[in-house]
């Protein structure tokens, strides 16, 4: 039987049961306000990040607890779930833009800089290395600085790498000179002068001595044609070992006085790389014969004697029409080549040019850098490592290739697609591209 509950009693459950209530609630306030912190301390952070950007020198939007005395910054919780920002440095190629030029080019030079910048490099800010035979002014230098935000480098080029070799026959020479010079042949003489018609690939007169020629002031045309030797073997052989140049593994060779028609969104030095390519061109066509009277005989004889260096899935098929018989004189034009400079100090390169410097075929006749080096990449690379950038559009003298159709349009190219050396009858390009049938 249950007893009565007295007055006492019910005193006592009634305090029991309110300082429960009591404990209760300063317990849920507690752990409220600690949410509330945290919540507050991850606003903060969030906040931090998103801006970031922001111009925090605008005091209007800063607002202390007592204007004597801001608080103290204090450290907050380190989450491992919030990252700070990390700003990413764009991914680029070892890589520089390189071209050979003399004091007398500055206007031509200007005018390749500034294409090329606008079109390419002031977003990408690859360096410049300029080269000479002879010290580059002060305001040459000051000219073409000013015109890129990229780092710039103006070198000498060593004698030894481009003076004719002591042990060149000079009789011998100058009877090949003058051989050219019976031929008619641009930069086949030692200094010629006079209106002399020259045949070259479809060119009719006046646009050679526009393409080629330095006028004097009487009118008459000079071609300094042991220069012009020294160029091309320099350029064979020894560019990619000047002291500015090794440091670099891609380079990409600039002329005065060139065209770029169209802008360049992506790297080619990045697709040369990711793409395993060694050697890209924009313009082919077929060297003059009686320059190179024995160089293809030169080829056989080093390839017999080095069959380990050809590639088993080369271009043969772009230089000759009888499997390597003959020579058809298709080379790449190499005043415009995006390249792999490794690959020209690589062993089989190294050995190729050497046997072509001892045969003395760059002052005998007049070797050029453009067969030498086509004939290296299309017998030395497999033929899917050759590259034609179609998409860069380009001039050199009379000679364009204006990219076509979509790329026209998306390069937002300034060239006529229909002014395209691509489909001149001396264009070697349609034999490159049956390396793909």
């Amino acid at each position: 039987m249950a007893l009565p509950l007295t007055p006492a009693h019910r005193r006592y459950i009634i305090i029991a049961l309110t300082t429960l209530l009591c404990v209760c609630y300063f317990m849920t306030i507690g752990h409220e306000d600690d949410y509330s912190a945290l919540s507050t301390q991850l606003s903060i952070s969030k906040d931090s990040m998103i801006v970031s950007d922001v111009d925090q020198t605008n005091e209007s939007r800063v607002h202390w607890a007592s204007p004597e005395s801001p608080p103290e910054s204090k450290p907050l919780p380190s989450l491992g779930n919030i990252v700070p920002p990390v700003p990413s440095t764009p991914r680029r190629a070892n890589a520089t833009l390189m071209m050979l030029a003399r004091n007398s080019d500055l206007n031509g030079v200007i005018s390749s800089v500034e294409q090329l910048e606008a079109k390419f490099n002031r977003k990408f800010k690859y360096p410049w290395v300029f080269l000479s035979d002879k010290p580059f002014s002060a305001d040459f230098k000051k000219r073409v600085s000013v015109l890129t935000d990229a780092d710039i480098s103006f070198g000498l080029i060593p004698q030894e790498t481009w003076v004719q070799p002591d042990w060149i026959d000079e009789k011998r020479a100058q009877e090949g000179r003058n051989s050219l010079v019976r031929h008619g042949v641009i930069y086949g003489g030692k200094s010629i002068t006079g209106w002399i018609f020259f045949t070259i690939l479809p060119l009719k007169p006046q646009a050679v001595f526009r393409a080629y020629s330095r006028a004097t002031p009487s009118g008459r045309i000079s071609f300094l044609t042991i220069s012009y030797r020294n160029m091309c073997r320099f350029n064979s052989g020894f560019f990619f070992r000047h002291e500015l140049l090794t440091p670099y593994k891609w380079y990409w060779r600039v002329e005065p006085d060139v065209r770029f028609y169209c802008d360049l969104s992506y790297d080619p030095f990045l697709f040369m790389e990711d793409n395993n390519k060694i050697y890209g061109f924009t313009i082919s066509m077929a060297e003059l014969e009686p320059t190179i009277p024995s160089l293809w005989s030169t080829v056989k004889a080093f390839i017999s004697e080095h069959p380990q260096y050809v590639s088993p899935d080369n271009s043969i098929d772009f230089m000759s029409n009888d499997g390597g018989e003959t020579y058809n004189m298709c080379h790449f034009w190499s005043n415009f080549e995006i390249a792999d400079m490794d690959f020209w100090r690589g062993e089989a390169y190294t050995k190729f040019f050497d046997y072509l410097e001892d045969a003395g075929g760059f002052y005998y006749e007049r070797w050029g850098d453009a067969p030498v080096h086509s004939i290296a990449a299309a017998l030395f690379t497999q033929k899917d490592q050759i590259h034609f950038f179609k998409d860069i559009g380009y001039r050199h003298a009379e000679f364009a290739h204006c990219p076509r159709r979509k790329q026209w349009q998306e390069g937002h190219c300034s060239c006529d697609p229909n002014d395209n050396f691509d489909f001149a009858e001396k264009s070697c390009l349609r034999y490159f591209m049956r390396l793909d049938d």
